[in-house]
C-alpha cells in the first residue's frame, strides 16, 4: 500500500462549499456537461454513501449502484445530510483496513486503496464543480492535488486521453506550466477556465 490519504479536508471543504450554495443556483448549470447543481448535489449525496460503504465493505442489501444524479431525487434535508454523510465517510477511510483487500462501489469491485482514491478524486473535483457552479473560492491544499494527480494522471494515460467511462470525460488540454489544480481538473474532462456565467 503506497499512501493512505487523509479524506477529512476535502470532505470539510464540501461541507463549507454546500453551506455557500443559495436554492436558486440548484437549477442552475455546472462543468459538467447536462448537469445541474442540485443532479450534481444529488451524484455527492449517493457518493457519500457509496464510498462509506465501501471503506467498511459493509453494502446494503441488494448491492450497490451508480450514485445518481438527478436533482428530482435529492433530499429535502440534503444541507444536513450530506454533510453528516461527508463525517462519516472521512471517518471510515481513517480505518487502515479500508484500504486494504477488495471492495465494491457503484456495483463495481475494486481494490480498497483504488476505491479510497477514487473517493478522494471525488471530492476534491466536485468540490471544484460546486465551487465554480456557486461562485465561491475554491481553495485547496497542495498534498491533496498531488494525491488526486497520482491517481488520475496514469488512470488517463492508460486511457489514451479518451476518459474513463462512469468516472470522467476526455481529458481537456492545458500549457504544460498550468498550475496543478487546473492540471487536475484538465484531466478530469473539464476546462479550468469554465465559470458559471458563461456555462
Amino acid at each position: 500500500m503506497t499512501s493512505m490519504p487523509d479524506l477529512a479536508p476535502a470532505a470539510r471543504r464540501m461541507t463549507d462549499l454546500l453551506a455557500g450554495v443559495r436554492d436558486f443556483q440548484l437549477t442552475g448549470p455546472t462543468p459538467c456537461a447536462g448537469t445541474s447543481l442540485g443532479a450534481l448535489i444529488d451524484h455527492v449525496n449517493g457518493l457519500t454513501l457509496a464510498f462509506t460503504w465501501a471503506a467498511a465493505k459493509n453494502f446494503p442489501e441488494g448491492g450497490t449502484q451508480p450514485p445518481s444524479v438527478d436533482a428530482s431525487r435529492l433530499p429535502p434535508d440534503w444541507r444536513t445530510r450530506v454533510p453528516e454523510q461527508l463525517d462519516a465517510l472521512a471517518a471510515a477511510w481513517r480505518s487502515p483496513d479500508a484500504w486494504q483487500g477488495m471492495t465494491q462501489a457503484g456495483g463495481i469491485d475494486l481494490p480498497g486503496e483504488q476505491a479510497g482514491n477514487v473517493a478522494m478524486n471525488e471530492l476534491v473535483v466536485h468540490g471544484w464543480d460546486i465551487a465554480r457552479a456557486s461562485g465561491q473560492p475554491y481553495d485547496i491544499g497542495r498534498a491533496e492535488i498531488e494525491s488526486c494527480l497520482a491517481f488520475v494522471a496514469p488512470a488517463v494515460e492508460q486511457s489514451g486521453g479518451n476518459g474513463i467511462e462512469g468516472l470522467f470525460g476526455p481529458a481537456v488540454d492545458v500549457p504544460q506550466d498550468a498550475p496543478p489544480l487546473d492540471r487536475l481538473i484538465a484531466l478530469t474532462g473539464r476546462d479550468p477556465s469554465w465559470t458559471a456565467d458563461r456555462g
